[in-house]
């Protein structure tokens, strides 16, 4: 598989596995697993052969590590970025004392005046390094890097869990607990 057809997949997977399971003719359960057998077959039925060395090549060469398999190799799901509702399992964590979250300066005016939302997903993604954080915002414009006050905002009654993949998840970040880093903004 070249280095486009990996891309493409993994893409395709994103979005069957995250936001539209009906891109691959596909049903999740509740905790977002999908059988690799009958993913496979819902792909090539809509158009888009795909094979079990594939999906595991994905898996295993996917630097976010978006993609879990299940321990018994049957079933996979994304690690987080759902905007399909499931309910990971996660357990309630508490942060450490900062987090960090990754947007595009022409953002921030809003996310500053009504906090962190996890508009069409089902949680805010915090990041515990201010690298991925940057390169997150990268995507979507001139990045700028929010420091989140994570611990006091879980003190305060705000719940937090950590993906298989090591994404803070959240429901919501309140203003008072961002801050924008004062040499990005």
């Amino acid at each position: 598989m070249t280095p486009a057809e990996e891309k493409h997949l993994s893409r395709f997977l994103s979005l069957a596995l995250r936001h539209d399971p009906t891109a691959a003719d596909i049903t999740l359960d509740a905790a977002g697993w999908i059988l690799i057998e009958d993913l496979i077959q819902g792909a090539t039925r809509m158009g888009q052969p795909l094979t079990r060395d594939q999906i595991l090549q994905i898996v295993a060469n996917s630097d976010k590590q978006r993609f879990t398999i299940s321990a018994d190799g049957r079933s996979l799901r994304a690690a987080q970025g759902h905007s399909v509702p499931v309910d990971l399992g996660l357990e309630h964590r508490t942060p450490p004392e900062t987090l960090f979250h990754g947007t595009a300066d022409i953002s921030v005016p809003t996310i500053l005046r009504e906090g962190l939302k996890p508009q069409s997903r089902q949680h805010v993604h915090l990041s515990s390094d201010t690298t991925t954080a940057r390169q997150v915002g990268r995507r979507h414009g001139r990045p700028v890097v929010l420091e989140i006050q994570a611990k006091a905002a879980h003190a305060a009654g705000q719940p937090f869990w950590i993906s298989e993949n090591g994404v803070w998840l959240t429901t919501s970040i309140s203003p008072k607990f961002l801050h924008p880093q004062a040499d990005k903004f």
